[in-house]
């Protein structure tokens, strides 16, 4: 039990390492940073949805990972969730954050007694994540920058 647990902690960490450090962000960038990581996934924008103050885009990279980003009216990219077979280019998407979260989610991945979901809650960023092999799924958003009125129950 101990086993798999260290394994999928290591997992969520190896994804994140496996990754080039030259991108732009996306959390909190632009809606130009949108077509960033469509570009960089090598993905095909596959919807986008209009949901109040807030609209979203949703691609599928070349591996099949599903990836959509919630742009508010403001402005800003303020949650990202993915799904499928592997992880995403957690960097691309996590932008400024991610150093910050990698260091966390590390030092929870060492000290972790359950087995389960990860949640890392850094106050300006929370990253949740879950799965086993071939079947990951995850949200990212920023609590300060959600649209009045919307609530994380949205994010999914």
């Amino acid at each position: 039990m101990r086993v798999a647990r260290i394994t999928f902690g290591l997992a969520i960490i190896g994804a994140c390492l496996a990754v080039s450090p030259d991108v732009q962000a996306s959390l909190g960038g632009s809606p130009s940073s949108v077509q960033d990581d469509r570009v960089r996934m090598q993905g095909a924008l596959r919807q986008v949805v209009r949901s109040g103050p807030f609209t979203v885009h949703e691609m599928q990279s070349a591996t099949g990972v599903v990836v959509r980003e919630y742009v508010s009216d403001a402005g800003s990219v303020f949650a990202i969730t993915w799904q499928g077979a592997t992880f995403p280019d957690m960097r691309q998407l996590l932008g400024p954050y991610f150093d910050r979260y990698h260091a966390e989610a590390e030092r929870l991945a060492r000290s972790r007694r359950g087995h389960g979901p990860l949640t890392v809650d850094l106050g300006d960023v929370v990253v949740q994540s879950a799965g086993h092999n071939r079947s990951f799924t995850g949200r990212a958003y920023l609590p300060g920058n959600l649209p009045q009125g919307v609530g994380i129950e949205s994010i999914r």
